[in-house]
Parts: C-alpha cells; sequence; structure tokens
C-alpha cells in the first residue's frame, strides 16, 4: 500500500498560562490534545466540531504556522515537525493555506497580481522562474479560478468577498502544492457565492490531484465537498469515517447531536433535533476521562474515569474486530 501523503500522529499544541498581575499561575490551554489521521493523495478530509474544538489550531500546527508542542507530523514520510528552520521552509512550497477571512488576509498596499506572484518570487531560485515566467503564470492562475487576467493591476479592496477568497486560492496554487489547509474557506462568503467557491476547490482536485484538510462548521458544505470527516470535540478527534458512513449512521453522541442539527431543506419533512445541554467545559480544565462525559446522554461512572481510545469499528457495528484496514468509522466511545 502505498504511503499517505499527511501522517499525524498524537498531535499536541498546549499553550503554557502566563502569570496574572496578581502573581498566579494560569492554567495550561489545552488546544489539541492527541489528533491523528491519515489524508491520501487527492483526498479532502474535513474537520468538524463546534468553535473553540481546535480544528484550526490542528490545521495551523500541521503547517507549523504555530509550532506543535508533540507529535509527529508527516509529509510524503518526512517528518516534518522536527526539521530545521531551513529544511522547512523549502518543504512549504508542498503545502500551502487558504484563509477564512478574504479580507484580512490579503495586503492591501499590493496589486492582486503581485499578491499570487509573491509566493514565486520567493522561491524563484528554486523554481526557475524568471519575471516574464512569473507574470504569464499568474495570468494562468487568474482565468483558472475566474478571474480576468485585466485584474492582476487591481487592489484588494476593488474585489468583491468572493472574489477576494478567489485570489486566495490562487495564491495557494501558485507554488503547485500537495497539500492545501482551507480554514473555512467559505463561512465568510455569501451562499450562492459559497457554492462558486466549493465547485471551484473541487474543480481544482480533479485536475491538480490536491490534497485538503477541509476546516468547517457547515455541515452541508462538508457532505459536498469531503471523501473522510474526523468530528473534534475539546482538542480530541471522537469520530472518523468516509462521507456516506458519517453522514447515514454517526456513531458517537456527538455526532448525532451535530448532525441533528442541520437544516433539512424540505417545510414538510420535521427532523428531530437533540439538544445538547450544559456549555462545553474550557480547555484550560478539561473534564477526566471522556471529555464529553459532562453533556452526553449516554455517560456512565467509567466515562469519568477512563479516556475512550479512537479504536475501529467493524461495519455491523459490533465494534473493532482486530482489522483496522476493514473498518469504515473510527469511533472514541466505551459503548458505540
Amino acid at each position: 500500500m502505498s504511503v499517505p501523503l499527511l501522517q499525524v500522529r498524537d498531535l499536541v499544541k498546549h499553550y503554557p498560562g502566563a502569570a496574572s498581575w496578581l502573581g498566579r499561575k494560569r492554567p495550561t490551554i489545552q488546544a489539541v490534545d492527541g489528533v491523528s489521521f491519515d489524508v491520501e493523495r487527492g483526498e479532502t478530509l474535513a474537520l468538524v466540531g463546534e468553535s473553540g474544538c481546535g480544528k484550526t489550531t490542528t490545521g495551523k500546527s500541521i503547517l507549523r504556522l504555530i509550532e506543535p508542542t508533540s507529535g509527529s507530523v508527516k509529509l510524503d514520510g518526512e517528518d516534518i515537525a522536527r526539521l530545521d528552520a531551513a529544511a522547512m521552509r523549502e518543504r512549504r512550497r508542498d503545502m500551502q493555506i487558504i484563509f477564512q477571512d478574504p479580507y484580512a488576509s490579503l495586503n492591501p498596499r499590493m496589486t492582486a497580481g503581485a499578491i499570487v506572484e509573491e509566493p514565486m518570487r520567493n522561491f524563484s531560485s528554486a523554481q526557475g522562474h524568471g519575471a516574464a515566467a512569473r507574470a504569464e503564470r499568474v495570468a494562468w492562475l487568474f482565468s483558472k479560478v475566474g478571474l480576468r487576467p485585466e485584474a492582476m493591476k487591481k487592489f484588494p479592496h476593488e474585489f468583491s468577498g468572493g472574489q477576494r477568497q478567489r485570489l486566495g486560492i490562487a495564491r495557494a496554487l501558485a507554488l503547485r502544492p500537495k497539500l492545501i489547509v482551507c480554514d473555512e474557506p467559505v463561512s465568510a462568503l455569501d451562499v450562492s457565492v459559497q457554492a462558486q467557491v466549493i465547485n471551484l476547490l473541487t474543480d481544482l482536485q480533479r485536475e491538480f490531484g490536491i490534497a485538503y484538510l477541509f476546516v468547517a462548521h457547515d455541515l452541508a458544505v462538508v457532505r459536498h465537498i469531503s471523501h473522510r470527516v474526523a468530528v473534534m470535540y475539546l482538542g480530541q478527534v471522537v469520530e472518523l469515517a468516509d462521507r456516506q458512513t458519517l453522514f447515514s449512521r454517526p456513531r458517537h453522541p456527538y455526532t448525532e447531536i451535530l448532525l441533528s442539527a442541520v437544516p433539512v431543506p424540505n417545510p414538510h419533512v420535521h427532523s428531530q433535533r437533540i439538544l445538547l445541554r450544559g456549555d462545553p467545559p474550557s480547555p484550560a480544565n478539561p473534564p477526566s476521562g471522556c471529555r464529553f462525559h459532562t453533556r452526553c446522554p449516554l455517560a456512565q461512572d467509567i466515562c469519568k474515569k477512563e479516556r475512550p481510545v479512537l479504536s475501529p469499528r467493524s461495519p455491523d457495528g459490533a465494534g473493532a474486530d482486530g482489522s483496522a484496514a476493514a473498518a469504515t468509522q473510527w469511533v472514541a466511545c466505551h459503548f458505540r
């Protein structure tokens, strides 16, 4: 079997608490705590969960935009979490990001063409791009993402929100990356524009074989674009499955609650909403055992004492059968 493009194992990102003005030590923020998953070449893995669960921190830790506390992040079999600054800079050509906010992620003092060209200028010596070749490629990227090449001379404020996000996509494509982290790339856009951008990402993936780590909270978008879905809760993955399996047969109670909140686009169909009780615990003081037990309708004493391990489940729902390769779902629950 071929090695996955991206292999994340036991990824941890903790933020040490600083001393308050009274001299008291603040607790450590456990933003990401032991996340593991793979992303195959040309695949879209979606990371979903409520706000504050650690989705964006996971994506930025993988890219080392923020340094992980511990864990292994392998790209093409190489552990990039342990590379020095010079070696990591070379690896950044293979890993790019599309930011959530298309307004704040573009330099207002640079033209659109210069923004897309900047990654190529940074790596021009390694890729042999001259000024003319770079300009030609920028014009090609503009047309590829649905922008007119004449717009290269415009500034970001002259574009709409959807057009700005297309600029961000073109910039991410500039160096022909193997992996792109999409950090909620459509959440700031109108619904009609969201569909255009999602279709664009799908077309680009089909043409160039790019893998996406797609961070999102909109499950309707996730259902449209993803191949597999990882559900996060309070810094941990609680369920991992292919798209069809997760949406048709969710196993973890938290996943069931998330899916029950998705609106049904049919006024004659009334879905049964499962209400989630209580507020999410603080990552500075997470519960012992299963982190979801304080809000879980299935919680028992064992949930308070023992942390469930993310393990494969057999298709018939009987639990792990000893063959991880045969499993379509991985679930972290004592009773599912």
